[in-house]
């Protein structure tokens, strides 16, 4: 009898670690996405102000985050098992998703304010960091609107005659 009850305490206490865990991983995970939005929101309210530099680095800070989470992913050595969420990949595609977004409305921004060099350098920057597979969209909204730049503000090197 004190071993079935010896059992069946193991049984539930096990369950009840392993969903303290769950809640636990899930909690990790929400508090990231949380920094992600605390810091995009803060990036949209230093860029609507004009404060390009405070925006920058607000939108390092999402990249950072993006940074960890990748070198977390690269150091498990094995998938997750296909039935489970992979919470660090989504917390991933989240951090860049938003990165990438925001040079692209600095790059918006920055055109408005008639800074065609500014936004010419916001757009190199997503082509030139965002050179995965799943970020080729991006790369190619933001050469697209390099070449509407050269429309308002062609470059220096083809506006000077002679050279």
């Amino acid at each position: 009898m004190f071993a079935n009850q010896f059992s069946t305490f193991r049984r539930t206490s096990s369950i009840v670690i392993c969903l303290l865990l769950a809640g636990f991983a899930y909690d990790f995970y929400q508090q990231r996405a949380d920094m992600i939005k605390q810091h995009d929101e803060a990036f949209n309210a230093n860029l609507k102000a004009d404060r390009v530099e405070a925006a920058i680095f607000e939108n390092e800070q999402i990249e950072e985050i993006a940074s960890h989470v990748m070198e977390s992913i690269n150091k498990r050595g094995q998938p997750l098992p296909e039935n489970q969420v992979d919470h660090e990949l989504k917390l991933l595609k989240t951090a860049v998703d938003a990165a990438v977004k925001n040079w692209l409305a600095m790059g918006q921004r920055l055109t408005i304010l008639k800074k065609y060099d500014q936004a010419r350098a916001a757009y190199q920057r997503v082509i030139e960091t965002y050179t995965g597979d799943s970020e080729r969209i991006y790369r190619d909204r933001a050469v697209r609107a390099k070449r509407d730049l050269d429309i308002l503000s062609p470059p220096l090197s083809e506006s000077v005659p002679g050279s």
